[in-house]
């Protein structure tokens, strides 16, 4: 039984969600009159607003933000899509093919979704257009593909999750994500080859221009990104926050001197931007340690796993019975947003199982990748439908079949954790 105590904690900002109270006030809010009501010391408040943030980890996430700014601004998509689609060649299905796998190629340089998708769709929504595809099919597929930003790394929702299961190291997460997040946006592929074949969708669509070396030369300060990022990881030549500031004087070394598509001006909105974005997710995560604050001292998230474990002593029942809760939030709120939320309850139940913490990781960001793309929050889906001039509502008869796709990988992920587990090991993590 909660107390009541807890049920404030816990029901208030059910509450103040579903009044439509912004994530962090309702966070902030709830965390601090529970705090207050139950004597735990209103100096607490300032104090984990602090140590919320002042978090070494989390200096990466605003300078992996404004790195994939930067590469997106600096017309790396626009290359990396003309050398893709010499490689993929004049088939059915080929524009949404390139869009697939440069979607999944920019995730391991952004780690955002919504970055990526914007990125791919700006370039590809026209083409793939005349070829025949529905604008609400392009943005349904390029906001999907744009998904596996949040598990190829570098990842800032693993980022996010590292701070809240400090168990579970950035390195292992980052090479945990990478086969699960290959496996996601490979089935796509299942929806897209069957639609174009049968609708006979980008069958006449011709290759870019310039040849495979021509268009390569172009692509290769794109395509080496990720190995520097990634290898420089792997070497031990720098942390996950030093590689995110490599990753952005590299991505303003191409911008300025290399495609030269960058100036001063540009520069001056990438970092407005970036920063606006970085101060959101900040603020967020400062008031949500109130929140934590008050119902780990309250015991109220404890008392809440134990509550969800009196429904079943089945472990895949339960993984079952989470995958679907986090399915459904993933429609409301961000994934960000969902760690903060919900893994103070989920990690007792990990514990409780003894589930690996790393694979319990990959698993919640793959359903919150498929929560990016599925209304009516769908982050992803609000930048691509934007761009393709469509209603959210207008892309749903698609939408389905993206998540069908990847519930598949999840699935099999959650079935064979070697499929996340294999490679982390293999590395030594």
């Amino acid at each position: 039984m909660l107390a009541e105590g807890s049920v404030i904690l816990l029901g208030g900002f059910a509450l103040l969600l579903l009044l439509g109270a912004p994530l962090a006030v309702g966070l902030g809010f709830v965390g601090a009159i529970v705090i207050l009501r139950e004597g735990l010391g209103i100096m607490s408040v300032p104090t984990n607003v602090y140590t919320g943030i002042a978090k070494y980890p989390l200096l990466a996430l605003p300078v992996f933000i404004l790195a994939g700014m930067i590469f997106e601004r600096a017309g790396v998509a626009e290359r990396l899509v003309r050398f893709v689609s010499v490689l993929v060649g004049k088939r059915p299905g080929g524009p949404a093919i390139v869009a697939i796998l440069v979607c999944m190629f920019l995730g391991g340089i952004s780690g955002s979704g919504p970055a990526d998708a914007a990125a791919v769709a700006m370039v590809m929504i026209p083409g793939m257009a005349a070829q025949g595809y529905p604008r609400e099919f392009s943005a349904a597929l390029i906001a999907a593909a744009g998904s596996t930003a949040i598990l190829i790394p570098p990842s800032l929702a693993f980022i996010v999750y590292n701070i809240l299961v400090p168990q579970a190291s950035i390195p292992a997460l980052f090479a945990a994500g990478m086969i699960p997040g290959i496996l996601a946006g490979l089935s796509l592929l299942i929806p897209v080859l069957y639609f174009s074949i049968r609708e006979g969708w980008g069958r006449d669509a011709m290759p870019a221009e310039g040849g495979f070396w021509r268009t390569f030369r172009e692509a290769v300060w794109g395509l080496i990104a990720p190995v520097i990022i990634l290898g420089g990881l792997r070497l031990g030549l720098f942390t996950p926050t030093e590689a995110a500031v490599v990753a952005a004087f590299y991505g303003l070394f191409v911008g300025f001197f290399v495609y030269r598509t960058l100036d001063l001006a540009k520069l001056y909105r990438v970092l407005v931007e970036s920063a606006e974005i970085s101060a959101v997710v900040m603020i967020i995560i400062a008031l949500a340690s109130i929140y934590a604050h008050a119902g780990s001292t309250l015991g109220a998230f404890d008392a809440f796993a134990k509550l969800l474990l009196g429904f079943t002593a089945s472990e895949t029942t339960m993984l079952a019975m989470i995958m679907v809760m986090l399915l459904i939030a993933g429609m409301l709120l961000d994934a960000i947003s969902i760690f903060l939320v919900f893994l103070p309850i989920l990690v007792p139940i990990m514990r409780t199982f003894h589930w690996d913490p790393v694979w319990f990781g990959v698993l919640l960001t793959m359903n919150l990748a498929i929560g990016q793309f599925t209304p009516p929050m769908a982050v992803n889906l609000m930048v691509t439908s934007r761009i393709a001039g469509v209603t959210i509502e207008s892309t749903v008869r698609w939408v389905v079949w993206m998540v069908a796709a990847m519930l598949v990988a999840l699935v099999a992920v959650a079935a064979v954790p070697d499929l996340a587990m294999w490679l982390p090991r293999r590395l030594g993590y």
